[in-house]
């Protein structure tokens, strides 16, 4: 792999760059995951208890989707940074702001020892939690595009892509672990069992942080640096919102579906599972079969961003929106024959129609945007679809059921996912472009610049 600028450092192996994306993700999306998790099984008898079960599990998932709206924030302040020193020291702080604040949560004090402090403490850790994701994503895919070679972006853009699908069945197998271990009592469960998880990230942050202290700076960044010296930057957020506005809201849109999907099935088909007027299944097989599905998102999310290295990143990503649409309308009236089976068919469907999208986005975004503002664009795109896709059809999913029905759960994510269809349609296909420090090869065809 060529840069446009000298370097004094050795070249970085690509399997080494690799490993650090996924591991950053993993750690990330590991804390993030067991708050969710927390949320549909543990969090309205800790921190609401007051309110009843409908109205507690409203209440955890309200703060679920605080993190989200923290998202973009984090993706603002944090692309700032990435852009003006670099994606490495940026992201080694959104590993420790997000190992820190999980940590914190492990520690909270419940609503019976310390009243309402407690919810309020825990939406404030929510909070940065959301904001240290909200930095994470852009940069540790923005590691692996800018160093993989154009027709391999694809393939090795999937790496940082796979620490959810790591993330999610270790957080499940940690709360499936805790509670076989401690049986059937749900007082001890409650009581300290939920922490474990928590607690145990620091070890995995500590290893994250291992990995992510080996990495060079990028060649993209590195070259766009030398460029700056006579081409002052502006603001990087403004820069983006200036020079690509279309690419910012058109990428939010795009996504919108894979997080409706993905956080409906790993958070509200978990509370789902479990609810006696739900499915009615007992907490160790619903974690099991998140296990299950893990492992199979993970592998679709290889196969779908080694896929767009020959068929286009957009292409892909418009199968997962059309299979959406009508997967959607199908879920929950199949989710409510009540069998452990339609469960697990509705769980790993759901995951794998969000693989589909979520492999090719890891190289797409970077693609869309320029060096200067790259951390910040794509950063901003991916978390304004956490907002539209991730915070909201949690968070109205149960008032939606009780009034109409599950079906409209279904109505509901097949909307999203036809807006999805339409702003990916509207955007350029990118596996054809090469980022600033590369050279267009000769014997590709130019990009098509509209859609």
């Amino acid at each position: 792999m060529s840069t446009s600028q000298p370097s004094t450092s050795p070249p970085v192996p690509l399997w080494r760059v690799a490993a650090a994306s996924c591991a950053g993700t993993t750690i990330e999306f590991y804390d993030f995951f067991i708050y969710g998790t927390a949320a549909a099984l543990v969090f309205p008898k800790v921190f609401f208890p007051a309110l009843g079960s409908t109205a507690g599990t409203v209440a955890s998932f309200a703060t679920f989707a605080v993190a989200f709206i923290a998202r973009p924030v984090g993706a603002i302040v944090f692309g700032h940074f990435g852009d003006r020193i670099g994606r490495k020291r940026t992201l080694i702080s959104t590993l420790l702001l997000m190992g820190i604040a999980t940590v914190l949560i492990g520690l909270l004090p419940g609503a019976a020892t310390i009243g309402v402090a407690a919810p309020i403490a825990l939406v404030v850790l929510r909070f940065a939690q959301g904001f240290a994701v909200g930095g994470e994503w852009a940069g540790a895919t923005l590691l692996t595009a800018e160093y993989a070679p154009m027709h391999r972006r694809g393939f090795y853009g999937v790496f940082p892509q796979i620490g959810p699908a790591i993330a999610f069945a270790l957080s499940s197998g940690t709360f499936l672990a805790t509670g076989l271990i401690m049986g059937d009592t749900d007082e001890a469960f409650l009581s300290y069992g939920w922490r474990i998880p928590f607690l145990f990230s620091i070890v995995l942050v500590l290893v994250g942080l291992y990995v992510r202290v080996s990495i060079e700076e990028t060649p993209a960044f590195r070259a766009a640096q030398t460029r700056a010296e006579t081409n002052p930057r502006r603001v990087p957020f403004l820069e983006a919102m200036r020079a690509q506005p279309r690419e910012v809201l058109l990428s939010a849109g795009a996504l919108a579906m894979l997080f409706a999907f993905f956080y409906m099935g790993t958070a509200y088909l978990t509370s789902y599972g479990t609810n006696p007027k739900g499915a009615g299944l007992s907490r160790p097989v619903v974690l099991g079969m998140g296990i299950g599905a893990a492992v199979l998102f993970g592998i679709v999310t290889m196969i779908a961003g080694t896929v767009s290295d020959r068929f286009g990143r957009r292409n892909v990503i418009r199968v997962s929106c059309v299979a959406g649409i009508l997967w959607a309308l199908v879920l929950f009236p199949l989710l409510d024959t009540g069998s452990a089976a339609a469960f697990a068919i509705g769980l790993s469907g759901t995951l794998v129609i969000f693989a589909i999208a979520y492999g090719p986005a890891g190289s797409y975004l970077p693609e869309l945007f320029t060096a200067r503002h790259r951390y910040t664009g794509a950063g901003l795109g991916y978390n304004l679809a956490g907002v539209l896709g991730g915070a909201i059809p949690p968070l109205v999913a149960p008032s939606l059921a009780a009034s109409f029905g599950s079906i409209a759960i279904g109505v509901m994510l097949s909307l999203i996912a036809v807006l999805s269809l339409v702003s990916v349609s509207m955007l350029a296909e990118t596996r054809n472009r090469a980022l600033e420090h590369e050279q267009q090869p000769q014997h590709e065809e130019p990009e098509p610049t509209t859609a």
